[in-house]
């Protein structure tokens, strides 16, 4: 069984910025790699806002039948 190796952090980083500057030339390939990204909820915020939304007869009827 052939043994997979990781490469390190920064060639991964440099063949990635190579092949998005060659697919996609380097004015949107900044412009991709500035895209803001999306700020994750904290997952307590996350599971009240779920729990507003939930039904509870009907969720306790899928997990354990009626």
């Amino acid at each position: 069984m052939k043994t997979e190796r990781y490469m390190d952090e920064n060639t991964l980083i440099r063949k990635s910025i190579k092949v998005l500057i060659d697919t996609l030339g380097p004015v949107e390939t900044v412009r991709f790699l500035n895209l803001p990204r999306k700020k994750r909820v904290e997952s307590v915020k996350r599971h009240r806002e779920w729990q507003k939304t939930l039904d509870k007869n009907k969720f306790f009827d899928e997990i354990f039948g009626k």
